[in-house]
């Protein structure tokens, strides 16, 4: 059995261990003002380059779906659960979805949204310029930050020149790339609006850019380019009352990008670094107990974590990892998200209104769920802890049930609840913990149940059984 599971590691390790060197751009040297005279500004020499680097992502969905919603339950109590069967499952012709994708080695490796592929049972990727259509495979994908990495089989291909965040100014001039509702390759024009958006909730771990040059839908997995060609964010985002562009479009910062493809090549998945504390930031009352008006401050310390052994306690303020100053909760958040379980890091924070310095060695943070239930068929269930909150970026006043994993097929899946779900009330019962929602169940069985579902404030409901 040990063999067996040795083998089996070394096979999945086998199928991702890939590898690639991007391309990185020189260090920007220049800011320059258009010149005057018989000159047309143009950036056509600049972005051409960049311009096939990016591809057009088409997906095809052609699973059997189940429309629970859509099933009366009354007619289930007289004919029998075969009747219903025969309703609910439906064979719905295949879904296409449209989407773009960057080009990042010459061997076929390409990084695009999670949205983009999620779910998909064929991707077809058609490079810039070409007829000729390639079918991809996932390489690997990370719901939490919306980045995926797919794979072509091809190896003359371009990839894009590589930027670094540290060189992005609001006000630079910047160029999305993509397939914005299927027309074909689009460029549009804006600027750095604003930088470091980290509390859209859009994804979990955010480090947008954000700009008015036009994202629209098929825009997304795109690059965003500045005025030389090389990339530096992947277009994720809009926020829009219409679903069409409002000059509010954000791309995910290019340093995260490249960490979380490199990582998806190489091993497959992302394993994130764990502290172990809940986080917040400073208020506008909270910062006159501060020397530092800027950082995360420590609201919860769970027991037995590298922040406890580290003497971490609540209400220190951490305003540095390894140098790198802290802004905010989320600037913490996204800096450890990053780091792999088993890095050592030095941590600098304000206690008391002195600077004081620390070690950690960080935990895993897939390691940090030890037990689950599936009371409910095809989720996986967690009473709320601070640790919990920490991860799913749960404000302290919501109370419920965590939904931490769903079985893929299952009614709960096929219902549309996500991961980061939280169960607040069954029925009439309300519902703060595992135990409540065992009486639930228990009070409410053998019979349809409205669940009422909290995500991210919004409140749903669902039919299950």
């Amino acid at each position: 059995m040990k063999k067996l599971l040795l083998l089996s590691t070394l096979l999945a390790f086998a199928l991702h261990a890939g590898s690639v060197e991007f391309n990185e751009a020189d260090s920007i040297t220049k800011r320059t003002m258009p010149s005057h005279g018989n000159t047309i500004l143009s950036f056509n020499d600049a972005i051409k380059n960049a311009t096939d680097s990016i591809v057009f992502v088409a997906t095809k969905h052609n699973s059997k779906k189940r429309v629970l919603t859509q099933i009366n339950p009354f007619f289930e109590q007289f004919f029998g659960e075969q009747f219903s069967r025969r309703f609910q499952e439906q064979n719905i012709p295949p879904l296409q979805a449209l989407g773009s994708g960057v080009i990042i080695s010459k061997d076929g490796y390409i990084v695009t949204n999670y949205h983009v592929v999620k779910d998909a049972d064929e991707i077809i990727v058609t490079i810039n310029g070409s007829a000729k259509e390639l079918t991809a495979e996932v390489i690997g994908t990370d719901a939490k930050s919306d980045l995926a990495v797919i794979k072509v089989d091809a190896d003359d291909l371009k990839p894009i020149t590589m930027g670094s965040s540290k060189n992005l100014k609001v006000g630079d001039v910047v160029f999305a790339i993509g397939n914005p509702f299927g027309v074909g390759q689009t460029i549009t024009q804006g600027i750095i609006s604003a930088q470091h958006k980290n509390s859209m909730g859009i994804n979990e771990y955010e480090n947008f850019i954000q700009t008015d040059a036009s994202i629209n839908p098929g825009n997304s997995g795109g690059a965003l380019v500045d005025s030389r060609g090389v990339l530096i964010g992947i277009n994720s985002a809009i926020i829009s009352r219409s679903g069409g562009n409002n000059g509010i479009g954000f791309a995910i910062e290019v340093d995260m990008v490249k960490n979380i493809a490199k990582k998806l090549i190489e091993k497959g998945s992302i394993d994130r670094g764990y502290m172990g504390v809940s986080i917040g930031d400073l208020t506008k009352d909270l910062k006159a107990l501060y020397k530092h008006k800027k950082g995360a401050m420590i609201v919860a310390v769970e027991p037995d974590t590298p922040a406890e052994k580290a003497g971490l306690k609540r209400g220190d303020l951490i305003i540095s990892v390894d140098s790198k100053n802290i802004e905010s909760a989320a600037s913490l958040k996204n800096t450890i998200g990053l780091k792999e379980p088993g890095s050592t890091i030095d941590i600098t924070y304000e206690r008391d209104k002195n600077l004081l310095d620390t070690t950690i060695t960080l935990t895993s943070l897939a390691q940090t769920v030890h037990e689950s239930s599936d009371l409910l068929n095809g989720m996986e269930l967690l009473s709320l802890t601070d640790s919990l909150r920490y991860r799913y970026s749960i404000p302290s006043g919501v109370e419920g049930v965590l939904i931490v994993r769903i079985k893929e097929g299952s009614k709960a899946a096929m219902q549309g609840i996500q991961e980061g779900d939280i169960i607040i009330q069954v029925e009439n019962s309300e519902i703060k913990n595992m135990n409540d929602l065992r009486a639930a169940l228990k009070k409410y069985a053998k019979r349809y149940k409205r669940i009422y579902i909290n995500r991210r404030g919004q409140i749903l409901v669902v039919a299950l059984r």
